[in-house]
């Protein structure tokens, strides 16, 4: 037989297949030269190029959901808001017993300023001090000894409680009994030296005429 044996067979009526596809090859696997797709496509380098949030479990390929930090957010907004509102009423009343402290100040000062003037008022002719006294009356009054000038007769009244004295406006005047017990009702602070007659010795030093500091010492 010299003929081919598809030209026998087209001589015997058979014809031949209509088919025009092309040969296929071996169908290529997951991570042989690129993954498959879903739609029969793959990309050219292998990788997957299906739309973001359709792969995997509806996200990108190793994606993570982000979590919230810190926990309940809402909590801690109130606390947030509680801390601040504690600081907020706590800077009110530290600024309201400022205010009071210094309106207190200002009318304690009023009020001194107030029986000072009373006191000088009343004091106005009333002091005995002598310009020919000879002899010096110390006395503890502020924390620190004063001293006042005095005679002799005036010493010895002072050390039995007869006279007293009251400090004014940096001056010291010497008063009667009487008029000191009415100056100390108008302003305490003022009575510099009363004497207790009744009291020890011991409990004023400064009482014996004896007793003289030198003028020229040092306190």
């Amino acid at each position: 037989m010299s003929d081919s044996l598809k030209d026998q067979l087209l001589g015997l009526g058979f014809k031949p297949s209509e088919a025009t596809g092309k040969p296929k090859g071996p169908r290529r696997r997951d991570g042989q030269g690129g993954q498959a797709r879903p739609d029969g496509r793959v990309g050219k380098d292998g990788k997957d190029e299906r739309p973001a949030g359709r792969s995997g479990r509806g996200g990108a390929p190793g994606a993570k959901r982000a979590r919230k930090p810190g926990g309940n957010p809402g909590r801690r907004s109130q606390e947030d808001i509680d801390l601040a509102k504690a600081y907020a009423i706590r800077a009110q009343r530290e600024k309201d017993e400022r205010i009071r402290a210094e309106r207190e100040k200002q009318e304690a000062a009023r009020a001194r300023r107030e029986a000072q003037a009373k006191l000088a008022a009343f004091l106005d002719g009333k002091g005995l001090n002598a310009a020919e006294a000879e002899h010096v009356r110390h006395f503890e009054y502020g924390g620190r000894i004063k001293r006042v000038h005095v005679t002799a007769d005036q010493l010895r009244a002072l050390n039995a409680g007869e006279l007293g004295v009251v400090q004014l406006n940096g001056r010291y005047l010497i008063v009667a009994a009487d008029v000191l017990a009415e100056a100390a009702a108008i302003l305490p602070a003022a009575v510099a030296l009363r004497v207790d007659p009744d009291a020890p010795a011991a409990d004023e030093p400064y009482s014996d005429p004896k007793y003289q500091v030198p003028d020229d010492l040092v306190w």
